[in-house]
Formats: structure tokens, C-alpha cells, sequence
């Protein structure tokens, strides 16, 4: 059994004594580590998944995802007023009579509520005419609102509001109140008005 002579212990605890942090930092360089690692696993992880998923594009095609969107498009339908309670199968079958159809999608809110409207792409371009004759045919008792799906354009917004004024834009004026005016009842007196001061001279 060997033991370290007396000074060298004493020394180390003196510096253990003026150093207490020198532990904790020790500690939190390790963990810190551990953490990154972690984090570096992850992000491998999530890539995988995504590449897996097609959801992420390759470097080259840039125009390439648009020309794809704008492909789909062509062959979407956008039907608006779809009742709450209606399930993807039911607009499937609903439009099922036009063509083939490839996915039907009933948008969300971030609840997972419906928001009454929905997407359906069919697998040909010629579904399309045939789909917006269906406008207005009711499904779950409700008038569907059918029309072919634009593409939509990044950067740009679709509504631009109403036009007015020389240069064809609405001028942004500040926003000016109304004026308030008090209705004094009989008897009353109005809030706002200071007390008299006591003037002697």
C-alpha cells in the first residue's frame, strides 16, 4: 500500500481550497461535450430522415423543385367550404368520377382543426375541366367551392388590396383618432375639467 508524502497531499488540497471551481469547470467541459455529440448525432439523424422523406432537395435544383410544384399544380384542384366533419376519403370519392385520383389533402391549423378547405391532385392534367364542373355540388350538405389550383409564386403575394389614388397605390396616412366628444348628462360634470385654484390675488 503506498502513500504520497504529507506535502504533496497538503498541496493538493490547498489548491482544491483556492481552485473550487476548477472541479465544476472540469464537469462542465464534459458535459458540454456530451452535449454536442448528442446534438451532432441528431442533426445526422434528422438528415437521414429527411432524405428518406424527399424533403430534401438536391443543391442543383432549385428551378427544378418549382418546375415539379408548378407540374402538380396543373393537375391540383383547390376545393374550398369542405365541411369540418369530412374526411380525405370522402372528397376522393366525391371527385373520383373526373379522373385518377393521386392525394387529397384537407389543410390544418397548428391545433390540427380543419380549416375547411382542401387540396386534391390527380395523377392526369385532363381530371381538371371535369373536377370545376363539380363547383357548387354539395357534399356533407355544404356547396363546394371548386376551382384549379394556382401556383404559387415565393416572394409575391397573391391579394395586392384595393387600388386607388394617382399612382395607382392607396397613400398610407397616419392614423388619426376621432374626435371625442363627452355627452353630459343633466347634473353632470365633465371628468376632464381641473379644479379651481385658489387665487388670493
Amino acid at each position: 500500500m503506498s502513500s504520497r508524502p504529507d506535502d504533496e497531499v497538503d498541496a493538493e488540497e490547498e489548491y482544491d481550497q483556492q481552485n473550487p471551481n476548477s472541479k465544476d469547470l472540469e464537469d462542465m467541459k464534459k458535459r458540454l461535450k456530451e452535449i454536442e455529440e448528442e446534438a451532432g448525432a441528431l442533426r445526422e439523424m434528422q438528415a437521414k430522415v429527411e432524405k428518406e422523406m424527399g424533403a430534401v432537395p438536391d443543391s442543383s435544383s432549385g428551378s427544378a423543385t418549382q418546375a415539379e410544384k408548378e407540374e402538380v399544380d396543373a393537375r391540383s384542384i383547390y376545393v374550398g367550404n369542405v365541411d369540418y366533419a369530412c374526411t380525405p376519403e370522402e372528397v376522393q370519392q366525391h371527385f373520383q368520377s373526373c379522373g385518377t385520383v393521386n392525394r387529397v389533402t384537407i389543410l390544418t391549423d397548428k391545433f390540427g382543426q380543419p380549416k375547411g378547405f382542401a387540396y386534391v391532385e390527380f395523377v392526369e392534367a385532363d381530371a381538371i375541366p371535369n373536377a370545376v364542373l363539380l363547383n357548387e355540388s354539395e357534399l356533407h350538405g355544404r356547396q363546394l367551392k371548386v376551382s384549379a389550383k394556382r401556383t404559387n409564386v415565393p416572394g409575391m403575394k397573391q391579394y395586392r388590396g384595393r387600388r386607388s389614388g394617382p399612382s395607382g397605390f392607396r397613400s398610407r396616412r397616419p392614423f388619426m383618432a376621432a374626435p371625442f366628444y363627452p355627452s353630459y348628462g343633466y347634473g353632470r360634470v365633465p371628468r376632464f375639467r381641473r379644479p379651481m385654484r385658489y387665487r388670493p390675488y
